[in-house]
C-alpha cells in the first residue's frame, strides 16, 4: 500500500536524529515493552484498543522521510494492524527504502508486545502509549465488569503536550561547559549470535526484597544494580585488559528534572565508570564510588549543559546548511565514537502504574532493547521487578554471574529466556 501524500510533518527531536543513519541489522534501534496478562489475548479487542490509542498519539501515525538537510516525520494514512507474534525480538522497523509505521503491536497467548523505533520515542514516552493501549484493551474485553464505572487512566497530557519537542523547549544558547575527559572503557568481546539475533534473559525479583537489600547498602536500586553488573563484567575481563575501566551508560529520563509530558524522546545519558585495577572489587566499595558519580552527574545544571551541548549543533546555521548525506557520515562517526566510550548499558524505566481496577487482569510488565553488545533494562509492576538482559553474544557468563550475585545476597530470582540449545 502506497502512502498518499500528506502535508503534516514535524522535525525529528534532537535525540532522534542519531538513529536513522545508524540503524542496521546488528542494531535495529528498536525496543520492546510487553505485558503479561492472566487470560489469552483477544485479537479483535486489541485491534479496537489500538485504533483508539493511536488517535490519542498522532505522531505514531508518522513515517520518516529524508529531506535535503534533515530527516523528518510525515503523517501517513497507514493503519496499524495487530499481528500474532512471528518475528525475532526487536526486528527492524525503519527502512529508508520502504516507508512504514515505526511501531508494531503483537500478541502471543497471554502476552501483548509493543515494539518501537527509538527515533519515535524513548522508554518513558512509549510507556505512555503502551499503558493507554493495555488500559483500553482491558476496558473493551471486560466491558461487562465496568458497567457501573469506567476506570480513569492517569495520563492527562493533551495531544499538543504529547507532541512537544522538549529539547527545543529547554535549549538555551548559553555557553556550554568543558567536556569531561572520557576514561578508556573495556569493550566486550566474543562470538556473536548468527543472523544478527539477540538473546533475551530475564530475571524476576520481588520488589520489596530487592529494595530492602539496596537500603542495606545505603543506596538506590539503580546504583545497586549498576554495581552488581560492573562486578559481573569485571569477573569476565582478561587480566591483560584489567587496566581498562568498566563504563556503564545510564539513560536518564529528563522529565524527572525538567517539566515535560512529551511522548517523544526526552532523555539524556550519563557514563559512570569504575577501575577494578586500582580499586577494590568489594560490592560496597563499588557502590560508594558510584554514588559519588551519580551525585556529580545527576544535577539540573549538568543535565541542562548536556541538552545545550547536543542541541547547539542543530542551532548552528553553518551546520544546518550541510546536506543530509554529509550529516549522515558525521553522525555515523559520532555514534562509533560514543559506542567505544562505554562497556554496557543499564536502563531503569521505573515503576509501571495502572488504575487499581485493572490490576486484576495484569501479571507483569517488562522492557528490553536491541543491542550489538550487552544491555540490561529494568522495570517493575506491583511486587515484580524484571531485569531483562539482551545480548548479541553467544556467551551468557556475565548474565549468569549477575543473577548469581543476587541469589548470593539471598534474593529469590526466577529466570526466563528465549535461548534454545543449538547443539
Amino acid at each position: 500500500m502506497k502512502n498518499k501524500k500528506v502535508t503534516d510533518w514535524k522535525k525529528l527531536d534532537n535525540a532522534a536524529k542519531i538513529f536513522p543513519p545508524n540503524s542496521k541489522k546488528s542494531d535495529t534501534k528498536v525496543f520492546r515493552f510487553a505485558c503479561e496478562l492472566y487470560d489469552n489475548v483477544d485479537k479483535n479487542a486489541l485491534q479496537n484498543a489500538l485504533n483508539i490509542t493511536v488517535d490519542a498519539f498522532p505522531l505514531y501515525k508518522s513515517i520518516i522521510k529524508s529531506g535535503l538537510f534533515w530527516y523528518y516525520f510525515e503523517m501517513s494514512h497507514f493503519k496499524p494492524v495487530v499481528m500474532e507474534e512471528n518475528l525475532p525480538p526487536c526486528s527492524p522497523l525503519y527502512d529508508k527504502n520502504n516507508k512504514t509505521l515505526l511501531f508494531r503491536v503483537m500478541y502471543y497467548k497471554k502476552r501483548i508486545s509493543f515494539e518501537v523505533y527509538h527515533a519515535l520515542s524513548d522508554g518513558a514516552g512509549a510507556l505512555q502509549f503502551f499503558k493507554t493501549l493495555v488500559f483500553h484493551y482491558i476496558i473493551i474485553k471486560y466491558e461487562y465488569k465496568f458497567k457501573d464505572k469506567i476506570p480513569h487512566l492517569d495520563i492527562e497530557a493533551s495531544v499538543a503536550q504529547k507532541m512537544d519537542d522538549s529539547f527545543q523547549k529547554y535549549y538555551s544558547s548559553t555557553v556550554v561547559g568543558a567536556k569531561k575527559k572520557n576514561v578508556t572503557a573495556y569493550k566486550l568481546r566474543g562470538m556473536k549470535i548468527p543472523e544478527y539475533r539477540i538473546s533475551v534473559i530475564e530475571g524476576i525479583v520481588p520488589v520489596d526484597a530487592i529494595i530492602q537489600k539496596a537500603k542495606e547498602y545505603n543506596t538506590s536500586l539503580t546504583i545497586f544494580l549498576a554495581a552488581i553488573l560492573m562486578c559481573a563484567i569485571n569477573e569476565e575481563i582478561p587480566i591483560r585488559h584489567k587496566k581498562r575501566s568498566v563504563v556503564l551508560s545510564i539513560p536518564v529520563n529528563l522529565r524527572n528534572y525538567f517539566y515535560s509530558e512529551t511522548a517523544r524522546n526526552f532523555f539524556g545519558v550519563i557514563n559512570v565508570s569504575y577501575n577494578f585495577a586500582s580499586g577494590s572489587s568489594d560490592l560496597r566499595e563499588v557502590i560508594e564510588h558510584l554514588k559519588k558519580e551519580f551525585e556529580e552527574n545527576l544535577t539540573e545544571e549538568i543535565l541542562a549543559k548536556r541538552i545545550n551541548n547536543l542541541s547547539s549543533l542543530e542551532h548552528n546555521f553553518l551546520l544546518r546548511a550541510i546536506p543530509l548525506g554529509i550529516k549522515d557520515i558525521a553522525l555515523k562517526i559520532a555514534n562509533s565514537i560514543v559506542d567505544r566510550s562505554y562497556t554496557s548499558t543499564l536502563s531503569n524505566v521505573g515503576k509501571v502504574v495502572v488504575p487499581d481496577e485493572i490490576k486484576q487482569f495484569i501479571s507483569s510488565f517488562d522492557i528490553f532493547v536491541s543491542t550489538n553488545k550487552l544491555q540490561a533494562c529494568v522495570c517493575s509492576y506491583e511486587n515484580k521487578l524484571r531485569i531483562s538482559f539482551t545480548s548479541a553474544f553467544v556467551s551468557t557468563e556475565i548474565q549468569r554471574r549477575f543473577f548469581k550475585q543476587l541469589t548470593s545476597l539471598n534474593l529469590p530470582v526466577i529466570i526466563e529466556s528465549n535461548i534454545v540449545n543449538e547443539e
